[in-house]
């Protein structure tokens, strides 16, 4: 289970830093606070005068997405993420981030569904595998990342 947490949690804090944001931390051994019970966490922060808010919502549904785009390239087995429950957090999350980007809940579903494609895609890339497998092995390592660590594994990587 931790593998693939591991990879999960590689797969947001990748995208973040692909798309501009700053990675708090990523952990494979979460606080077991009041929230939702979680097997890792991504923190990530965003310079809002950095984006605009469509770039913003976009950015946010490609984070959101790379958890299970990432588990599912591991796997190698291609999952609708909106159909997993481990998953459930992340959809909704894509699902409300996407919300000002499509109104009607339709095309809504259909741009998740290419940006999750989009997103393992990417994923066969090489250098973008490698980048998320190398913040998987330091996560398996450590359990904890601090965000100046996360952007190092990635940036030998991009």
């Amino acid at each position: 289970m931790s593998e693939l947490t591991a990879y999960h949690e590689a797969g947001h804090a990748w995208m973040a830093v692909v798309t501009g944001a700053h990675v708090v931390s990523v952990t494979i051994e979460p606080d077991w606070d009041d929230g939702p019970q979680r097997y890792g966490d991504t923190q990530v922060a965003w310079q809002r005068d950095q984006f605009t808010a469509r770039e913003l919502a976009e950015h946010a549904v490609l984070v959101a997405l790379a958890g299970p785009a990432a588990e599912m390239t591991y796997r190698g087995e291609p999952y609708h993420p909106g159909f997993v429950a481990e998953w459930a957090q992340d959809w909704r999350d894509a699902w409300e981030a996407a919300e000002p980007l499509f109104g009607h809940e339709q095309r809504r579903l259909k741009h998740l569904e290419s940006e999750t494609a989009r997103l393992c895609a990417l994923l066969d890339e090489e250098n973008h595998w490698a980048a998320v497998a190398e913040l998987a092995d330091q996560l398996l390592a450590h359990d904890r990342l601090e965000g100046e660590e996360v952007a190092a594994c990635v940036a030998q990587w991009l």
